[in-house]
């Protein structure tokens, strides 16, 4: 018999739950095979509505693991909505970034911990995605970066302020400018992953940490999450970079991102 959680069916989300002794271990996977489960703007509401219905339970689950299918955490933006972006204007797109943004990132006022399983690759946004979760186990040899300024846009998904808070403004501010790559093992060195194991057991570790959190009182989590996070701060940084990412969608180093990515070439940015 399917839970709760389990109850609802998702286009691109795969929810499993796990009855333990102390309460439910709920684990929410990406799932969009067709591009490496990048997000589209249905991923997005269908994400934002599970972390509602969660949130309205009277018997929350004591830990929430996020994780992704078909071997990859998140490769970012679906490349069609990332087009759809550069189609419209300005004021639509502040609009519809803001709101992109707070779908994925609802995840943050989950009053339960939450654990970002990452068995794979994590580009961009959906790096920023695992960012906004309370601990992270990352694959050893999986491929990360934020990408963002190398695809003419401003980093976007909460980045600007959840690098800096998590890994210091010259190793964050690093990150974000260069958008070079790192692996699980550097994640780790950095103290920004809790461990990095093979690909094939992140899952598995993931939900080792999560019993473990299973067995804290869930009053005293719970207040102790509110007492973490300033949301005030991190809004802040969404709406800044909604305004700035929507002036970079008009560019024309926008469109010239979009057509090196369908001819398979590497961009070549004028500044426009």
């Amino acid at each position: 018999m399917k839970s709760r959680f389990e109850a609802k069916e998702y286009e691109f989300l795969e929810i499993e739950s796990r009855e333990t002794e102390d309460g439910t271990i709920l684990s929410i996977f990406l799932n969009n095979p067709s591009s490496r489960n990048s997000m589209t703007w249905k991923m997005g509401e269908e994400f934002s509505h599970l972390i509602h219905s969660i949130r309205k339970q009277k018997k929350l689950p004591r830990a929430v693991i996020i994780s992704g299918r078909n071997d990859v955490f998140c490769a970012g933006g679906d490349l069609n909505l990332l087009r759809s972006f550069s189609e419209k204007s300005f004021s639509q797109n502040r609009r519809d970034m803001r709101k992109f943004y707070g779908f994925f990132l609802s995840v943050r006022k989950l009053p339960v911990p939450v654990i970002a399983a990452v068995n794979g690759h994590a580009i961009g946004a959906g790096l920023s995605l695992t960012f906004g979760c309370d601990l992270r186990i990352f694959a050893s040899d999986g491929k990360y970066s934020f990408n963002f300024v190398r695809l003419g846009i401003h980093p976007g998904m909460g980045s600007s302020f959840l690098a800096p808070e998590l890994l210091g403004k010259s190793l964050g501010g690093r990150l974000l400018l260069t958008g070079e790559t790192f692996n699980g093992e550097l994640a780790k060195e950095w103290n920004l992953a809790l461990d990095a194991v093979p690909k094939s057991s992140v899952y598995e570790r993931a939900m080792e940490l999560a019993l473990s959190l299973s067995k804290a009182a869930p009053l005293a989590l719970q207040e102790l999450k509110q007492n973490l996070y300033s949301w005030k701060q991190l809004d802040s940084a969404l709406k800044k970079e909604a305004e700035s990412q929507a002036r970079n969608f008009i560019s024309d180093d926008f469109k010239e991102t979009i057509q090196s990515i369908i001819e398979k070439r590497d961009p070549k940015f004028k500044g426009k």
